[in-house]
């Protein structure tokens, strides 16, 4: 009898992974049901695995049932999955998995499942209960000291999984939050959407997840949303990484316009055009090269399916009003308040961000001289997606500095 091929014990070593899934099975949130469609390009096979809130049912081969979501990698990667050698972020930043569907559901998958020696998935998504009854979408992996990743405004915690893959191997334990309004966090629409307000909605996901303190990090308004953070609850962080923050403006020509506009009009069912976010989204970076195609296919996908939502429009609307009438001087004003700030700090600046140009760095020198200011040459308004290993580098020098002081490093006296 002719040996199993490469192909034939592959195979047979996948199908009783599979086979096990549901004794594995952790259980999701209540009413959770969603179809996923694994398929095995190598392999040629497609295993559908239906997962409810107590049960996982599993099969080679696909029903009539359309998937939620589909999940594409190798036989070889699924199995290092599946014996915790690797997380699905970090096969995601390999690019040696791909996922189409709602995103959300797709990075849960692997958290839904024991690993097959017993031990807990190497990445956990959940869904943090606030006080005041809404929701934030929290993917958490790693060991270590604790490290926030809080996301722009329209995009999601996804923009940080490269980040969250790098910094969960040097020994970091990384939360990514999609914020009230965005991602699959609660969307509620009539809530103000400010800095202070995110604010409360990252310090009440610190307090039931039990972070005592962590290094924060946020590109763009979540750079601002970091800053609020420390100026509010220094005591609660370690470092502050402002990337591209949405610091506030100095020249607003438009704020008597921009404050007649009304989130409110994102009630009103419209769509976006996807050549426009398209367009928008290849705006923010300086060398198109940086961006693989078929990841910028998966992020103008999960914009436009939550822009669908009414509460994601107006959360959109109201941000980004918030961050263009954000008063720069005079009482409350933001630079009087950003030379407060106690926590160590670095701000990150692109020379090609449209957005936020690196020119702003001078104000914020201005306000608070001992923060460290990096400008990355020839990088857009996301450094942490088209220069992740950098960012990550940066952002790994400032932890080790500030965890060698053994006490937090104050930019002025408290």
């Amino acid at each position: 009898m002719p040996a199993p091929s490469l192909q034939e014990h592959s195979l047979a070593l996948v199908e009783e992974g599979f086979h096990t899934l549901p004794e594995r099975y952790l259980g999701a949130p209540k009413g959770f049901d969603v179809t996923y469609h694994v398929r095995l390009g190598d392999l040629g096979h497609t295993f559908e695995v239906r997962c409810t809130e107590h049960t996982a049912r599993v099969r080679k081969g696909v029903t009539a049932r359309p998937a939620d979501v589909v999940i594409g990698t190798d036989a070889r990667t699924w199995l290092r999955l599946r014996a915790g050698e690797l997380s699905a972020v970090e096969a995601f930043r390999d690019r040696s998995l791909y996922a189409r569907g709602e995103l959300d559901n797709a990075v849960r998958f692997e958290s839904l499942f024991q690993l097959a020696d017993g031990r807990d998935p190497l990445m956990l998504v959940r869904d943090v209960p606030l006080s005041n009854g809404l929701h934030v979408s929290t993917l958490s992996t790693g060991e270590g000291p604790d490290v926030l990743l809080i996301h722009g405004l329209g995009a999601a915690k996804s923009s940080f999984f490269d980040c969250a893959a790098l910094l969960a191997r040097d020994g970091y334990r990384v939360h990514a939050l999609d914020l009230p309004g965005f991602g699959g966090s609660s969307k509620p629409p009539t809530a103000p959407y400010s800095a202070p307000w995110f604010a409360e909605a990252v310090r009440g996901v610190m307090d039931a997840l039990e972070i005592e303190t962590a290094h924060i990090v946020g590109n763009s308004m979540g750079g601002r949303v970091a800053l609020e953070i420390g100026l509010r609850w220094p005591e609660r962080v370690r470092s502050i990484a402002a990337l591209c923050p949405a610091v506030a403006f100095i020249k607003r020509d438009f704020h008597p316009l921009v404050r007649l506009l009304r989130p409110e009009l994102g009630l009103l069912p419209h769509k976006l055009r996807r050549g426009m976010v398209e367009r928008q989204l290849w705006s923010m970076f300086c060398d198109p090269d940086a961006l693989d195609p078929s990841v910028a296919d998966v992020v103008v996908d999960e914009f436009q399916r939550h822009y669908a939502s009414a509460g994601a429009r107006v959360a959109f609307y109201a941000s980004a009003r918030n961050i263009y009438l954000d008063r720069p001087f005079g009482r409350g004003g933001f630079y009087p308040r950003l030379a407060e700030l106690q926590p160590p700090a670095l701000f990150v600046w692109g020379t090609h961000d449209k957005l936020i140009p690196a020119g702003f760095r001078h104000r914020v020198a201005e306000a608070l001289p001992g923060a460290e200011q990096v400008v990355l040459e020839g990088c857009g308004h996301v450094p942490q997606v088209e220069r992740p290993e950098q960012t990550v580098g940066m952002l790994r020098r400032l932890f080790m500095q500030t965890e060698a002081l053994g006490t937090r490093r104050f930019a002025r006296a408290a």
